[in-house]
């Protein structure tokens, strides 16, 4: 791995949750392309954001990527909500799903408050 935040457990379960959706929405009917580009960019919003935090030298900087990806795992939850409705998700897959989710939240914002808790 050539960057550091390769090594962070949230970014790997981001980019594992990005590809399982990529992979789910792959299957999605015609008609829900609209369901199945922005789940996917939240997604894909999660992991990036997290990598772009954590390219940034200042804590400010740092933080505003990582409130941005906290805000895309929020995203995600009416996203998967609505594919569930729609028959598009079973309801295992969907606690699966929002479970990751959680997770990744809370991940997420112990970086925040880890750096808040820094000096610099």
């Amino acid at each position: 791995m050539a960057f550091m935040f390769e090594k962070l457990q949230v970014y790997q379960k981001a980019v594992d949750f990005v590809d399982q959706i990529t992979t789910l929405t792959e299957g999605f009917p015609r008609g829900y392309g609209f369901l199945s580009d922005q789940l996917n960019r939240a997604a894909l919003s999660i992991a990036t954001n997290l990598a772009e935090g954590n390219g940034r030298f200042t804590k400010a900087d740092r933080k505003n990527f990582f409130v941005i990806a906290r805000g895309s795992v929020q995203e995600c939850v009416p996203l998967l909500e609505i594919a569930r409705r729609r028959s598009l998700l079973h309801d295992k897959m969907h606690g699966s799903l929002s479970e990751e989710l959680q997770v990744i939240a809370k991940m997420i914002s112990g970086l925040i408050k880890g750096l808040d808790k820094r000096l610099m």
